[in-house]
């Protein structure tokens, strides 16, 4: 029997206010409710998490004491009846009944009182809360990392927050093997699907409203693909030629690899590589219902397998693990499970893996590295100490007319209505002589 709504959006969430990802909780819980309540469901959960430092900090002044470990359950219900208070339409009365009546599921009588005393004392109270809250927790970041991006960003700083507090747009990658952006955009308008082109993407398009993929035209097919237009930059940027051999180092999920042989329609030999097994059936999956084939491996960017052979690829895209501050809004719990000590730990990896993998391109190749961070320290700074390794690595700054020109790169911003933030960086491999026309 189906579970009530807010319950299992409780159940989901505290296991997240104990360090797991929602990624790993939240799929499950989904099979527990209803159908038609899956979408308030992944509501509930990824809002009341964009809004997490302001819930919290909220909340902290509404509890008398801290609850106990065991009742995380019960903390999440309260964050989660604070943001529909907040943050949503739902009326006042219906959202304080509804999130009262979920403690039953949670088997915690004794939580009611509290539950229907926390959320009613916060509407006669909302705006000396919301006085007594600090400038990152107005603005729903956590304090280091709010500080870090007013000093990086100072005046689009609160342009990345705003961004970071809502829901991202969907947006789609045409398959142009298969249609034109025009002739899709006339597909989905017959669909009803309200769209639009993307700004920056040649095959881009934007949703007026998220839809189900099932509802997309020909999407089983492989007519299209959901991929953020900052993320549809990285195929283009690597310039892939036909009959080259390419390796995308950490393909899981494997949009940038479906977008690379789309381009050419499968005209160069691509190798498509991710530690981890799970993710990389993803990418399996992605290119069968696309029609497109790569050579699958497991394999650790940072000690790649010996099966890949030195100077053996012609391109080499490295879409880099990293704190994912670009794109918070699609994985807002990196709020909460994120730490400031993790970006040393995360730019020592990323310096590892380009390491790693350089002695795989051949001379005169090109190597896109690009993360999902807006942080200069897993960006720029990465790319310097590279650049300080030898004299065979040179960088390239394409032109182009989107994103901020960085010292050692090109950076994306979130845009609330537009793409996410990625970083992209092109390096190049000496001699330059025998370098192909873009890296000259």
């Amino acid at each position: 029997m189906p579970i009530d709504v807010r319950a299992a959006a409780a159940l989901a969430l505290a296991p997240v206010l104990a360090g797991k990802s929602l990624n790993q909780v939240l799929p499950p819980m989904l099979e527990r409710v209803a159908s038609r309540d899956r979408g308030l469901l992944q509501q509930l959960c990824y809002g009341t998490l964009r809004h997490y430092p302001k819930l919290q900090a909220e909340l902290s002044q509404l509890l008398t004491r801290p609850l106990r470990d065991k009742d995380r359950d019960i903390r999440a219900l309260l964050l989660i009846g604070l943001y529909q208070l907040g943050a949503t339409r739902v009326p006042d009365h219906a959202a304080v009944s509804a999130t009262v009546d979920a403690i039953r599921e949670l088997k915690k009588p004794w939580a009611k009182g509290l539950t229907n005393a926390i959320l009613r004392r916060y509407l006669r109270e909302r705006d000396a809360l919301a006085q007594n809250l600090d400038e990152a927790a107005t603005a729903a970041h956590p304090l280091w990392l709010f500080n870090k991006l007013n000093k990086q960003w100072s005046g689009a700083a609160p342009g990345i927050f705003a961004a970071g507090n809502e829901q991202a747009p969907m947006t789609l990658r045409v398959n142009r093997a298969k249609f034109s952006r025009d002739s899709y955009l006339a597909q989905l308008a017959a669909a009803g699907i309200a769209s639009s082109p993307g700004d920056i993407g040649e095959q881009a398009i934007v949703l007026q409203l998220p839809v189900d993929v099932a509802d997309l035209p020909g999407f089983e097919a492989g007519a299209a693909s959901v991929q953020d237009e900052a993320a549809q930059m990285a195929a283009p940027l690597l310039g892939v030629q036909a009959g080259e051999r390419v390796l995308d180092a950490c393909c899981a999920p494997g949009g940038k690899t479906c977008h690379l042989l789309e381009l050419l329609e499968g005209r160069c030999e691509l190798v498509a590589m991710d530690i981890d097994s799970e993710r990389l059936a993803r990418v399996e999956d992605n290119l069968h219902r696309l029609g497109l084939s790569a050579q699958l491996l497991v394999g650790d960017a940072t000690a790649p397998p010996e099966i890949l052979q030195a100077a053996s690829f012609d391109r080499i895209l490295v879409d880099a693990p990293c704190s994912a501050t670009g794109v918070i809004r699609r994985h807002p719990d990196v709020k909460l499970l994120r730490r400031e000590s993790d970006i040393p730990q995360l730019a020592d990896q990323q310096l590892a893996i380009l390491r790693g993998l350089w002695p795989l391109l051949k001379p005169g190749g090109s190597l896109l590295y690009a993360t999902c961070s807006i942080l200069a320290e897993e960006n720029s700074r990465v790319i310097d100490k590279f650049l300080q390794q030898g004299n065979d690595v040179s960088l390239h700054i394409p032109e182009q007319p989107w994103g901020q020109l960085c010292t050692h790169g090109r950076q994306l911003l979130p845009d609330i209505h537009g793409p996410d933030g990625l970083f992209y960086a092109l390096l190049c491999k000496a001699p330059r002589a025998a370098l192909p026309s873009h890296c000259a």
